[in-house]
């Protein structure tokens, strides 16, 4: 079947892009295809606005679409303006959903899958997100997330491919790798093509952090890879599958749709929020570094405007710098509400390249009593009980890290495989 879509997707494009643009095919193993469509210009492209190559695949098709508020692509039209009996065209530039600018495509759309926070990426970390249906399209609405993480066979009923589009930031325990992760095996399991629509990682190639052990697997670490990646979410999708990480060593069969005129070092903010607690490009630079403090009794700044840039707790020694968490979007109940928080301000401060230790190891030497400034989820978002432990023991930043070297350089080798940029 496979062969079938692509086949009829080169087909299609060759007929639509016109003879100046190159069409390739890349076969990476049997169970991985990449499509690209050249474009026309150095403009840069995400998967989504790389329709030329997918459209064509999911036409005639019943569509299930894992996305949510991320799922955005740009839509240029042509206008047309007459001035002094001369016409003259204009290029307009409108930013469009994947599902809608699907339905407008005549795509035959069935079902909207979920993931954390919602379709519309209000929800809370963590909060219980029920089924539902999407007002403005009418289309039934799947959640992917609490006790229904993994699509079941029934809610695949009658999808003959899906499409994935998720905006990632290259984190290990951001989820969208671990819905990833279950929709890739639910495809493999149900005989589901699955089209990963890639987008780039706004952290760049940072590869950085302990590797996850597998005894502390969860569904904020289900991989055995360092916290920063450094990869795009095809990228990891071929990874996911080229390792054989599914059950029983299954393998999905994955079609990437790539990035056009795109390279990792290239900037790239984010057009909209990839999740409510992560508003804007400094804090999700910083995101990775900071969410260490998840799993102590530190707030980053959910219930302020600050969300991932700031750090504080009222355990903390008092500093110049404090604020008071409230409820707000994406924090109906926010850790220390309504208490005053000593910390430290980021929000300015340079971007950071690497995974950044020494916010995390002041506020525990500076909290009032060590027992109990670390709780349980610390281990699961390190992958690891032995940073906790390093802390703990008073060693120094360079000596973490150092320790980390090892892992890192057998991730780097088994990294060059999946990479596409």
């Amino acid at each position: 079947m496979k062969y079938y879509f692509l086949c009829l997707g080169l087909l299609c494009l060759l007929v639509c892009c016109g003879g100046n643009k190159k069409i390739e095919e890349k076969e990476k193993n049997k169970d991985i295809f990449i499509i690209n469509a050249e474009a026309q210009s150095n403009e840069f492209k995400t998967g989504a606005e790389n329709h030329a190559a997918y459209l064509p695949l999911l036409v005639g098709k019943k569509v299930g679409v894992v996305t949510n508020q991320t799922g955005i692509l740009t839509v240029e039209t042509e206008n047309v303006v007459v001035r002094d009996g001369v016409k003259e065209y204009q290029r307009i530039f409108n930013n469009q959903h994947l599902v809608d600018f699907l339905l407008e495509q005549k795509i035959q759309v069935q079902k909207i899958y979920a993931p954390e926070h919602g379709f519309r990426g209000t929800a809370d970390a963590g909060e219980l997100i029920k089924d539902g249906k999407d007002t403005k399209t009418g289309l039934p609405i799947i959640s992917l997330y609490g006790d229904n993480k993994k699509p079941k066979p029934e809610q695949l009923k009658g999808i003959d491919v899906m499409v994935f589009d998720l905006q990632d930031v290259g984190a290990r325990f951001y989820t969208y790798i671990s819905s990833l992760h279950y929709v890739m095996e639910a495809c493999a399991e149900n005989n589901i093509p699955l089209l990963v629509l890639d987008r780039p990682n706004p952290n760049g190639g940072i590869v950085d952090g302990p590797i996850l052990e597998k005894e502390f697997t969860s569904f904020v670490g289900m991989h055995p890879i360092p916290v920063l990646h450094g990869m795009t979410i095809g990228e990891y999708a071929k990874m996911i599958n080229g390792e054989k990480w599914l059950k029983d060593g299954i393998q999905c069969d994955l079609t990437i749709l790539p990035n056009l005129n795109y390279n990792r070092e290239m900037p790239y903010s984010l057009p909209v929020k990839p999740s409510p607690n992560l508003p804007n490009g400094q804090s999700i630079n910083l995101y990775a570094s900071l969410c260490f403090f998840e799993g102590t009794n530190v707030s980053v700044g959910r219930g302020t405007a600050k969300q991932f840039q700031i750090y504080g707790s009222p355990f903390l020694s008092k500093t110049d710098f404090s604020f008071t968490p409230k409820p707000n979007l994406g924090a109906k109940d926010p850790m220390h509400n309504g208490k005053l928080c000593y910390g430290e301000d980021l929000s300015t401060i340079q971007k950071v390249n690497r995974l950044e230790l020494k916010w995390l190891m002041k506020a525990y030497e500076s909290t009032s009593d060590k027992e109990v400034f670390f709780n349980s989820f610390f281990v699961k978002l390190a992958g690891t009980k032995k940073l906790q432990e390093q802390i703990e023991k008073g060693n120094s930043e360079n000596e973490i890290r150092k320790s980390w070297e090892k892992g890192l350089i057998v991730f780097k080798e088994m990294r060059k495989k999946y990479l596409i940029y």
